[in-house]
């Protein structure tokens, strides 16, 4: 390419006259190039790929070849024709000759003119290249750009635009196509250029359309009015757009245009006109009108630069010569570049071009491409491109044109004039492309104005050129380009390639398709490589043509297909038959796709496969079919299919319909099913699955076992019909009621109940069904009675039931159904019916192989008649009977029905029959006397035996209510007599339908039961009387509207005669007025007292006198027939017009305190019940029964079933008429817990939890309790007094004695005997009970804690109050907290002291935490009591000889200033030495320094405590008792006295307790929440750091702790102001009172930092002092958090949620991050007991980012994720966060630890994308951080190569030189550091920074301790500072 000559730099115009050089590397043309130029082919024509991003060629190789040789001939025509006459090899080039491709130039040329225009090629494009580029493909992921000489660039997603993030939610996959279109002039820099994976040779060219690339090194200064510039729309605004230009400090702004007709979208690259510049602002405002972008010319600009040129912009240029494949032009004063023939302003222009480009000429021309590197600019003439818009197309590939004409005649080829509408469009065609054979001489065989036949084998978007063919192969075959490809299409391709996924074949026009691996053979292929050879031409079958991705198939069968081909969802018509392949088998049918993807759907029974039979034996994937569409969906893209062609349908007989009973005989039998042939016209068959043989599960499972093939099977019904396939069922249930079941919609009525059977089961419910596919569904709720109840224990699929319809919604096809056995119980006999019949089909077939003698012993047997026998054996259970003339027949007879006759062996008895069991061959028989009296004598034939059944049939009627006694329990049913017709057996099912699976309720010999007459004998009921049981049915319709036609003469209030019927516990149940039934409750038989046995004078059968009270309920279904009945004798005395108001009165006269009784009816762990009246219940809770311990475990003995109890109301729940009762008189005086006392007592409801407790709870109470939880440490006991009522034992309050571990012998669940001590309100309203188990206080004597401990203990009285302490009074106690200043005690529940350090032993103590552990029991004296500030002070040291205080001893009159002393060291601190004098036991302070005459970095390195010591006293201050001392040698050789002044920081006070801002209770609190991730800066502070910490310590720990450590520093601060005072009498009153002001300012900012770190010396331990403590400082968020971790420790996890969200809505809303950190503390709590947590931590993290900064919410969630070990969370979060804080350093660098941490590969590809996605200024900071967690935590290697990479574009940067040390230096490896060593001390650097190298590298070697190495750093460190001074 050309670049500018040195003049041009100096800004002086060329010359035309100027001489030129060539280029300094000419290329060099070798057979090599050749073959290099062959592989990279396809870009440089603009042609459609066979696959996207693969670029296919629709030419041979051979064809190529000859292409790449005639382009090599258009621009070496004269070395060519020299070859071709002289025969010669071609000569070497010289250095004058140029690359005749066209390439660019390498350097600026002088010298002569270049011969040739430049040319981009595959060869010659290289990154950071500008092109002009016209969009011609959007995809969602890419853009394809035609670029000049018909190459093709692809620009990804992330390089369109600088910026992804507009503000909107826009579709990901729509964001490329809403800001590109096709045709799009666009300027483009490429990027880099990668080979082609699919075809050797090529190369993949990528490109960016980021404007900060395109714009680097423009400035403010580089805009100038008039100037064209792109721009991307960065925000819409209300009056225009703000504009991006890839620079960081300009914007730019375009208004909207007032006819609204240009809409511009975020990210949308535009052009504009520059018509203002603001300097100030930095704002250039653009025009973007089409006209004036098009005409605006750049202006000669003095001083422009060769980088500020862009693609696209136009200029004015000069012709300065005429080249041979071009022209050359200047512009812009000193610039130059070149037009190629494709280019000129004619593109049809013949050979006689040259003559319109004369020297001189002036032209407009747009800039094509620029070349950075070789400084080369290509231009353009196109008139359309100089018009700004890309030239048209007319013309696409594959078209064939007749008449094109000849223009021109090159010696590379013809340009040609095609004939396309509506205007004409040059095409090239190159030498090679002329005809088959070689031509030698175009210009004889092709002249000017020639018609000749042409195909279009490509386009040069850019030029508006196509690339045209006339080899006459080029016109045959069916394929040339994807749009002649059509589904179905059958054509010869040839095998170029065979893998394992499939083969890659290539049509005779070119294009390439690949066909799969199922696809090449009918069969599976295992090694395609061997049965396929690459070259092989086969015939194939194009499948489909997607995204110009071809598929074809080798299947036989679909290659040689006659049948129409489905190409289209729209082409599946009904009845169509077709081929398909089966892509897909499952259990309910095929999947089968067809052309073009079309795929269809056959349902099992379209198969034609056996029914039962799997589909995977008889199809498989791959396999070709033949199938029928029977339906089609369009819309919803459906399709239905068939194998069976010719299906025989079952419409054919129309005696088989949905629900019709049909017979069939078995053909085969499966463990799931039956296989039958059904009785009809067709062969049909059946599916009678196990399931539906029989209404009980258990015969239906027997069935299965016994039945074979050949049975004929003669009732069943068709309850689904699938194609030829018939679903059956003889489910008895079903069968009866066949013609009411429904099939439609339309059929249901609400209300109604219908037979069905269970289809499936989920937890939510139960899907029921009935005919066809008409399915209902019953919620969970609506399921079963029993709400807890597990549906899947309840019901089993296939199971028969009676559903209730509730709800019919037709237009949403929803049926909601109710399965409850209160709504769904039978009302007839069918179910036990049923059994009965089943029972004898098994028999008949267990019987099959048995004679017909033998089959016939039923016949002489019948139900209630009685048969002889003889004794057999005689047992436990009973008697064992066998019969004459009968064999393998027995009888049996049970216990109960042996009458009291005493048998034996041998013996003959005559017996009633009860029940006979086929199946077994067993007969039940009774001898009991009234069931034979009643019986005729002796039954002797079948005419006796009809009368009887006559007579009994006379009595019963059907629907007839009769009382009879169980006489035996069979598991399915029960045998019955009823002893009121004659002791007649009938038989009763103990469960129904819908309670199969469910207990069912246990029946006993001998108990009465009521039950109703629903079938007489007949052969339908095998013989047998059925009965149905009110417990199982309730009452039948029959009986209900019999009993309402008699309603009339029962009524409420009248007197009547009624007989007892059973006696159960609580009720006694009676028969009156004929079939009316009713009940008599316990507590309606005695009118005041209640005795212990009130049913004792009853008797069943006995005749009662007793007023009906109430009507039946019939809210309650299982309670609707039974009336009321009183036999109270006030009752019964008054009359039925006051009864009313006695029941009323009744009900609701409770009044809290009055005392109640009633009888237990139910006891649980928790609670007894209470029968009060017939309607009232009550309950008491555990603990209100008792408060001695033994006696509350004894709970469930101390209340039997029907004892009679006694209690006080509480509260009374009117609407569930419950009253909860306490055993304790409820007592008005002393405090109660409720407001004032409480005495609104009748309205109160008990399920609110916690107003059951405000009534009885005093202050002095004796209560019995429950241990709900031990707290941690010395947290005492929680315990429960009440249901929901909790209250708390004080440490000291657990034992009379100071013992060692006072919660021995407690545990969780354990009850207790407490005395209430102090009952009061917070302020939230929350009650706290302060609780005590302390055996000395009142009423507490018979504890059993204080039994057990031992009579030699004194029992200490506790301190209540602190008037009680006086100074050297002896206290014990316990530890509370223990800090590195020493600890508190707890001396009672409202007393503690503090015990500083020096007090806490006589000897010195050197990890106080570990001696004193919290929970200690420790003894001292008081030391000092201030009772109002309410601080107590203690020591633990033991007391000296006279009695006196250590304090008052401390002396320091013996002391002098200058006196030298001898001590030891007591303790060793950073900031000095406290030394103990000698037999002093005084200590001094002597600051670090005054330690030595150097300086000393570590002090607690160079002494130890114990060492001892020598120092001179430098103060004394006798008022704050502190001691200054020396230890310099200065001091102790110099005698004479040193008046010191130590700096402030000497004044620490070695007696003060400094704490650890993050201390171990706040350890606690963090641990108890989870880890809120609550951070605090922990800097060390020391002693005497400031005076006023000391006052910040009594002010902060006043008001929560009440005791505070430091009140002798704060008296000697108040002393030591004074003392300032006296001094400073002196000075002047105005700067007296200005230091004061400033020292107080000073002091308040100093206190409020230090407020919220000494908050933490004692942790609050109620509710009340945490709201103390969060209003006095309501912007802290570590006191709110610490109030949420102690609610957690309650386990009260709403409301730490609840004050979570106080502290959101309290903390100033400038305090940012203290509500970061309470986000955070959210967080955490609903990762930990969020249900379900990810969800719930969701919703919070969603909530957090719209207050707080969303980067910092991000990376606080990440952290919790993280310490939870949730590593996919955390994944994902972080992939969230790449998106959208992609140039967030801190964010990627969080990935690349994530991967290291994990062991995850492809940490190279996230750094990649990393440096891509970060702003340049950040690519150091990244890196460096990478490299060094790579050397931490990943592999050391990858960190050097990043510092190794990073070093190399910055080699001055000694920051990265010293991080890379220190990393290597870490890992230890010597010979590595120190060469590392050597190259940094080997850089040319400024001083200074050699000055920092050499240091470091010193002090390594003499950390290495080689003295040689030592001197050697030392010597080159000499060598540098004499070379630098030369």
């Amino acid at each position: 390419m050309v670049a500018p000559s040195k003049k041009s730099v100096n800004g002086k115009r060329n010359d035309s006259t100027k001489v030129f050089k060539p280029a300094k590397k000419p290329f060099h043309k070798t057979k090599d190039d050749v073959a290099a130029r062959s592989k990279a082919v396809a870009m440089q024509l603009e042609e459609v790929p066979d696959f996207p991003r693969g670029g296919g060629t629709s030419l041979s190789q051979k064809e190529r070849e000859k292409i790449y040789e005639e382009v090599d001939a258009e621009f070496d025509a004269d070395e060519r024709v020299s070859k071709r006459n002289k025969g010669l090899k071609p000569k070497k080039r010289t250095p004058t000759d140029v690359d005749e491709l066209g390439s660019l130039f390498d350097g600026a040329f002088t010298g002569k003119r270049p011969r040739y225009a430049n040319k981009i090629t595959i060869k010659n494009i290289s990154p950071g290249m500008k092109l002009l580029g016209v969009v011609t493909e959007v995809n969602q992921k890419d853009i394809v750009i035609s670029l000049p000489g018909g190459l093709r660039g692809l620009v990804r997603a992330s390089e369109a635009l600088d910026f992804t993030d507009f503000g909107t939610e826009d579709d990901e996959n729509e964001l490329l196509q809403d800001r590109f279109s096709v045709g799009q002039l666009v300027p483009c820099i490429v990027l880099q250029l990668d080979d082609d994976k699919k075809e050797a040779g090529k190369r993949k060219i990528w490109l960016s359309l980021r404007l900060s690339l395109l714009h680097k090194g423009f400035s403010l200064d580089s805009f100038q009015p008039g100037m064209v510039v792109a721009a991307n729309v960065k925000s819409v605004e209300d009056h225009g757009y703000i504009l991006h230009f890839g620079l960081p400090s300009i914007t730019g702004f375009i208004k909207i245009s007032n006819d609204g007709s240009q809409e511009l979208k975020t990210g949308q690259l535009i052009q504009g006109v520059v018509t203002n510049i603001d300097g100030e602002r930095k704002i250039v405002r653009l025009s973007s009108d089409p006209d004036s972008v098009a005409k605006c010319v750049t202006k000669d600009l003095n001083g422009m630069s060769f980088d500020l040129l862009i693609p696209g912009m136009m200029v004015n240029a000069r012709v300065q010569s005429v080249l041979e494949n071009g022209i050359l032009l200047g512009f812009l004063m000193y610039f130059t570049g070149t037009v190629d023939l494709f280019h000129l302003q004619n593109p049809m222009c013949n050979k006689s071009w040259k003559d319109e480009y004369n020297q001189t000429k002036m032209v407009n021309a747009r800039i094509l491409f620029i070349d950075p590197s070789t400084r080369a600019v290509g231009l353009t003439l196109n008139p359309h491109l100089v018009g700004n818009k890309a030239p048209p197309m007319h013309v696409s590939s594959g078209d064939i044109f007749d008449e094109a004409k000849v223009v021109r005649v090159d010696k590379s080829g013809l340009l040609l004039e095609l004939p396309s509408k509506p205007v004409s469009t040059p095409a090239y065609v190159s030498t090679y492309d002329v005809a088959e054979d070689e031509v030698k001489k175009l210009e004889k065989k092709f002249k000017e104005g020639n018609r000749i036949r042409v195909r279009i084998l490509g386009l040069k978007q850019l030029e508006g050129l196509g690339i045209g063919t006339l080899k006459e192969s080029a016109f045959e075959g069916p394929v040339f380009t994807h749009s002649d490809v059509k589904p179905g299409l059958v054509t010869k391709a040839k095998l170029i390639s065979v893998d394992t996924f499939g083969a890659i074949v290539q049509f005779p026009g070119g294009l390439k398709a690949m066909c799969p691996l199922r696809h090449m053979s009918e069969f599976e292929v295992t090694k395609p490589r061997k049965k396929f050879k690459v070259g092989a031409e086969l015939i194939f079958r194009v499948l489909g043509c997607k995204s110009k991705r071809i598929t074809v198939t080798y299947k036989k069968t679909l290659v040689k297909s006659k049948l129409p081909i489905l190409s289209s969802y729209a082409d599946a018509t009904e009845g169509l038959v077709t081929h398909g392949w089966i892509t897909k088998i499952e259990k309910h049918g095929c999947f089968v796709r067809f052309y073009n993807g079309v795929q269809g759907f056959v349902p099992r029974f379209e198969l034609g496969v056996e029914p039962g039979s799997d589909p995977n034996s008889v199809f498989h994937v791959g396999e070709v079919v033949k199938c029928r569409v029977t339906s089609a969906v369009h819309g919803t893209r459906k399709i239905n299919l068939s194998f069976m062609i010719k299906p025989t349908s079952v419409s054919e007989d129309d005696s088989i319909k949905l629900g019709s009973v049909v017979s069939g005989v078995i053909d085969s039998i499966t463990p799931q099913a039956v296989i039958v042939r059904v009785k009809s016209k067709g062969f049909l068959k059946g599916t009678l699955s196990a399931e539906h043989l029989a209404d009980h599960h258990e015969q239906a499972k027997l069935l299965i076992s016994l039945l074979r093939p050949g049975y004929e099977l003669d009732k069943l019904l068709v309850i689904d019909i699938e194609g030829n396939n018939l679903a059956l069922s003889s489910k008895y249930s079903l069968i009866k009621l066949a013609e009411e079941l429904p099939s439609d919609f339309s059929q249901l009525q609400p209300n109604s109940v219908v037979h069905g059977y269970v289809c499936n089961l989920i937890e939510n419910g139960c899907f029921v069904r009935f005919l066809g596919r008409l399915t209902g569904f019953a919620p969970r709720s609506k399921a079963i009675d029993e709400p807890r109840a597990d549906l899947s224990e309840s019901f089993f699929v296939g199971q028969s039931v009676r559903a209730n319809i509730v709800d019919v919604n037709p237009e949403k096809s929803r049926v909601t159904l109710s399965l409850k056995q209160s709504s769904c119980a039978s009302v007839d006999a069918s179910f036990v019916q049923e059994y009965f019949l089943m029972d004898e089909k098994i028999s008949d077939l267990q019987s099959s192989d048995i004679s017909e003698s033998e089959c016939s012993w039923v016949e002489k047997f019948s139900i209630g008649s009685l048969i002889k026998g003889t004794i057999q054996e005689q047992n436990d259970l009973g008697l064992v009977v066998n019969f004459d003339n009968i064999t393998n027949v027995l009888g049996f007879i049970p216990q109960h029905h042996l009458g009291g006759a005493t048998l034996e062996h041998g013996s003959i008895v005559q017996a009633l029959v009860l029940d006979i069991s086929r199946a077994e061959r067993l007969v039940d028989l009774s001898l009991r006397p009234e069931l034979i009296n009643n019986s005729t004598r002796e039954v002797s034939n079948s005419q006796s035996k009809k009368k009887r059944k006559r007579d009994i049939s006379k009595e019963l009627e059907v629907h007839q209510r009769v009382s009879a006694v169980v006489e035996i329990v069979k598991e399915q049913y029960l045998v019955l007599s009823i002893p009121e017709h004659g002791y007649a057996i009938g038989y009763a099912s103990v469960s129904d339908y819908n309670t199969q699976k469910l207990p069912v309720k246990q029946f006993s010999t001998g108990q009465s039961v009521v039950a109703t007459v629903e079938a007489l004998q007949n052969p339908l009921t095998s013989g047998r009387l059925l009965l149905l049981l009110d417990s199982v049915s309730g009452i039948s319709e029959t009986s209900r509207s019999k009993r309402a036609k008699k309603k009339s003469s029962c009524e409420v209030g009248s007197v009547v005669h009624a007989e007892i019927t059973e006696i159960k516990p609580f009720e006694v149940r009676v028969n009156f007025a004929q079939s009316f039934r009713g009940r008599i409750h316990i507590t309606e038989v005695n009118d005041a007292t209640i005795s212990e046995e009130p049913f004792a004078k009853f008797r069943i059968g006995q005749s009662i006198s007793a007023r009906v009270v109430a009507k039946p309920c019939h809210t309650d279904i299982k309670k609707s027939q039974l009336w009321e009945l009183s036999v109270k004798p006030a009752t019964l005395r008054v009359d039925s017009s006051e009864l009313n108001d006695i029941q009323v009165r009744e009900q609701l006269e409770f009044v809290a305190g009055e005392r109640v009784s009633g009888y237990v009816y139910k006891v649980d762990k928790e609670w007894v019940w209470l029968a009060i009246s017939r309607n009232v219940t009550a309950r008491i809770f555990i603990l209100d029964t008792a408060c001695e311990a033994r006696e509350l475990e004894e709970f469930e003995r101390r209340f039997p079933i029907g004892k009679v109890v006694s209690g006080y109301v509480l509260t009374y729940n009117k609407e569930k008429k419950t009253l909860r009762l306490v055993q304790r008189p409820l007592l008005d005086t002393h405090k109660s817990i409720a407001n004032g006392g409480g005495s609104k007592t009748d309205e109160l409801d008990s399920t609110i939890p916690g107003d059951d407790a405000t009534l009885f709870i005093h202050e002095g109470d004796i209560l019995g309790g429950r241990i709900s939880r031990i707290l941690p440490c010395v947290g005492g006991l929680r315990v429960q007094i009440g249901p929901y009522v909790f209250g708390r034992v004080h440490f000291t309050e657990l034992n009379d004695s100071w013992v060692c571990n006072p919660l021995d012998g407690l545990h969780e669940g354990q009850f207790v005997k407490c005395k209430v001590l102090e009952i009061s309100n917070s302020s939230k309203g929350t009650l706290q009970i302060e609780l005590s188990l302390r055996a000395s206080l009142d009423g507490m004597g018979s504890n059993h804690l204080a039994e057990a401990s031992s009579n030699n203990v004194n029992v200490c009285k506790r301190i209540e109050r602190i008037e009680d302490l006086s100074p050297d009074m002896g206290i014990q106690g316990y530890v509370k907290n223990t800090m590195s200043k020493g600890c508190f005690i707890m001396l009672s529940r409202t007393l503690d002291a503090k015990v500083l350090l020096s007090n806490l032993s006589d000897t010195f103590v050197k990890d106080p935490e570990k001696e004193f552990p919290v929970g200690k029991l420790v003894t001292g004296r008081v030391l000092n009591v201030e009772p109002l500030s309410k601080r107590v002070e203690v020591t633990l040291k033991t007391v000296n000889g006279g009695g006196q205080q250590k304090s008052e001893s401390y002396d320091l009159k013996k002391f002098q200033v200058g006196d030298i002393i001898s001590g030891r060291i007591k303790r060793v601190e950073p900031y000095g030495l406290f030394i103990e004098i000698d037999q002093t036991g005084m200590v001094g302070l002597c600051h670090k320094s005054q330690l030595s005459d150097d300086r000393i970095e570590d002090v607690q390195a160079r002494y130890k405590a114990g060492e001892s010591v020598t120092a001179k006293i430098l103060k004394l201050d006798e008022e704050k008792r502190r001691i200054s001392l020396g230890m310099k040698s200065s001091y102790l050789m110099n005698g004479d006295d040193v008046e010191a002044q130590p700096p402030s920081e000497e004044n620490a006070n070695e007696g003060s307790m400094e704490c650890d801002p993050i201390n171990d209770s706040k350890s606690r609190v963090l641990a108890a929440v989870g880890d809120f991730g609550f951070q605090e800066t922990t800097g060390e502070r020391h002693n005497g750091t400031s005076l006023v910490l000391a006052q910040v310590e009594s002010r902060a720990s006043i008001p929560p702790l009440e005791v505070d450590l430091d009140d002798i520093e704060e008296s000697d601060f108040d002393n030591n102001q004074n003392q300032e005072k006296l001094q400073g009498a002196n000075k002047d009153e105005k700067s007296k009172r200005r230091e004061k002001q400033k020292d107080k300012e000073e002091r308040e900012k100093q206190i409020q930092a230090a407020e919220g770190r000494l908050l933490e010396n004692h942790a609050p331990e109620s509710a009340d002092e945490f709201e103390k403590l969060v209003r006095s400082s309501p912007n802290s968020s570590f006191v709110w958090i610490k109030y949420m971790a102690f609610v957690l420790s309650l386990a009260d996890i709403e409301k730490a949620r609840s004050i979570a969200e106080r502290a959101l809505r309290t903390i100033n809303i400038r305090e940012e991050e203290e509500k970061l950190n309470i986000w955070v503390a959210y967080f955490n709590l609903e990762n930990e007991h969020g249900s379900p947590p990810e969800e719930a931590v969701k919703k919070v993290f969603e909530r957090a980012r719209q207050y707080c900064d969303p980067k910092k919410v991000y990376l606080a969630l990440l952290g919790v994720y993280e310490r939870t070990e949730q590593y996919k969370l955390a994944d994902k979060l972080l992939d969230e966060m790449i998106k959208k804080f992609k140039q967030s350093c801190k964010v990627w660098l969080r990935k690349v630890q994530s991967y290291l941490k994990q062991k995850e590969e492809g940490i190279q590809s996230v750094v990649n994308r990393a440096l891509l996605c970060l702003p340049r200024h950040k690519h150091i900071k990244f890196i460096s951080q990478t490299a060094i967690l790579e050397f931490k935590c990943g592999v050391a290697d990858r960190g050097r190569s990043l510092f190794e990479g990073v070093l190399r574009e910055y080699p001055k940067r000694t920051d990265l030189w010293s991080v890379y040390l220190d990393q290597e230096i870490r890992l230890g490896e010597v010979d590595v550091i120190r060469s590392l060593f050597e190259r940094a001390i080997s850089l040319s650097l400024p001083p200074k920074k050699m000055k920092f190298l050499f240091k470091k590298f010193l002090e390594y070697e003499k950390c290495a301790g080689d003295e040689e190495r030592v001197e050697y750093v030392k010597q080159r460190a000499m060598e540098y500072a004499d070379s630098t001074l030369a």
